[in-house]
C-alpha cells in the first residue's frame, strides 16, 4: 500500500508491506536518501519474518514535501558556529525529522513499532528511542554514529566526493548516474561485488520519483547540528542491536562502537566486509539480526 499523510502541513510519502495485522518495522533512510534505498527485496524478506513493514520518504526527499522555500544552508558558516558552541540557524533539525516521523505513526494508528535505521536514520530513530520511549519496541541502527566529536572524521577524499555537486540530470542523465555510481561504489567496500546494476536501476527510479538536490544539503545541515547525542543514548531502554561494517568508509566501525557503548545494554554486530551498504548478499543476514533483537522485546515482556 502506498500512501500520504499529513503531519504539520507537511506531506509525508510512505508504502506499507505485509499484513497489517502483525508487529510493525518501520525502515528510516539516511541522508537524502529515499524510501527506496531500503529495496523491494529487502522489505520482503522482512515481511517473510512475519511483519508488516513500512518505509517512508525523508521531509525533502522523494515524494514527501521539498522545502523550496527554505534557504539552501552555508555549511561553512555551520560548521563555524558549531565550533563556537553557537546553535547555527537552520530550516530544520533532526528531531523535526523525529517528530515526521511520529506523526506518520500516529496516523497509521501504529501505537509502536520496530524501528531499523541506517546511517542517519540511526540517529533519527536514536532520539526517537531516547524522547518517546513508549513508541520503540526494538531499535537496531545501522552504519551511524553517536556524534561523539572525539571518534575520527571522515577522510577529506570521502568527504569531497560525497559533497561534489552533481551533474544536471536533465542535461546530461548519464553522466549524473555515472557520478552516483562513482559515490556509491566508493562507500560500498572492497570485498563484495559493487552491484552496479542494482544502483543504476535505484537512480534511474530515485530521479522518475524527485530531483532535489538542496534537500541532501538541508538534511547535512540538520545532521551536523545534532551534535553528539551520548547523553541521549544513555537514556534509550529498548532493545538494541547496533550494526557496522568494517570497510566503512564514511563512518569507521569505531562509529559504531561509540554508538553500542553509550546505549545501555545494546549489542554490537561487526560485518566483516561491509562498507555504507546493505549488499544484496548480506540482507538475509542483517535481516536475521533484525528479527533477533525485535524478539527480545517478547522475551524481556515473557
Amino acid at each position: 500500500m502506498y500512501g500520504h499523510i499529513r503531519y504539520h502541513g507537511i506531506n509525508i510519502a510512505f508504502e506499507s508491506f505485509g499484513d497489517e495485522s502483525t508487529e510493525v518495522i518501520i525502515l528510516v533512510a539516511g541522508l537524502g536518501s529515499q524510501m527506496i534505498s531500503w529495496s523491494d527485496s529487502f522489505c520482503q524478506n522482512v515481511v517473510s519474518r512475519g511483519y508488516r513493514v513500512i518505509r517512508f520518504d525523508h521531509r525533502d526527499v522523494g515524494c514527501s514535501s521539498h522545502f523550496h522555500d527554505s534557504p539552501v544552508p552555508n555549511m561553512g558558516e555551520v560548521n563555524k558556529a558549531m565550533l563556537a558552541n553557537r546553535q547555527p540557524d537552520v530550516p530544520y533539525t533532526l528531531d523535526d525529522m523525529a517528530g515526521d516521523l511520529i506523526g506518520l505513526m500516529d496516523a497509521l494508528s501504529i501505537t509502536a513499532a520496530h524501528f531499523v535505521g541506517r546511517s542517519m536514520g540511526g540517529m533519527i530513530t536514536q532520539i526517537i528511542a531516547a524522547h518517546h520511549p513508549e513508541r520503540v519496541l526494538s531499535l537496531s541502527i545501522i552504519m551511524s554514529s553517536s556524534g561523539n566529536p572525539s571518534l575520527p572524521q571522515t577522510t577529506s577524499d570521502v568527504m569531497a566526493l560525497m559533497t561534489q555537486p552533481a551533474p544536471n540530470p536533465f542535461l546530461n542523465e548519464p553522466e549524473y548516474i555515472n557520478h552516483r555510481l562513482r559515490q556509491a561504489e566508493r562507500l560500498a567496500g572492497k570485498v563484495y561485488p559493487f552491484d552496479a546494476e542494482r544502483c543504476r536501476s535505484q537512480f534511474k527510479e530515485e530521479l522518475r520519483r524527485c530531483f532535489n538536490p538542496e534537500g541532501f544539503a538541508r538534511h547535512m545541515a540538520a545532521l551536523v547540528v545534532s551534535g553528539d547525542r551520548r547523553a541521549l543514548l544513555a537514556r534509550i531502554a529498548a532493545p538494541t542491536l547496533v550494526i557496522h561494517g568494517t570497510d566503512d568508509p564514511l563512518f569507521v566501525p569505531s562509529h559504531g562502537e561509540d554508538v553500542a557503548i553509550n546505549i545501555p545494554g545494546a549489542e554490537f554486530m561487526l560485518i566483516d566486509g561491509m562498507g555504507h551498504d546493505i549488499p544484496n548478499q548480506l540482507n538475509i543476514l542483517v535481516t536475521d539480526a533484525i528479527v533477533q533483537i525485535a524478539q527480545c522485546r517478547h522475551q524481556n515482556s515473557a
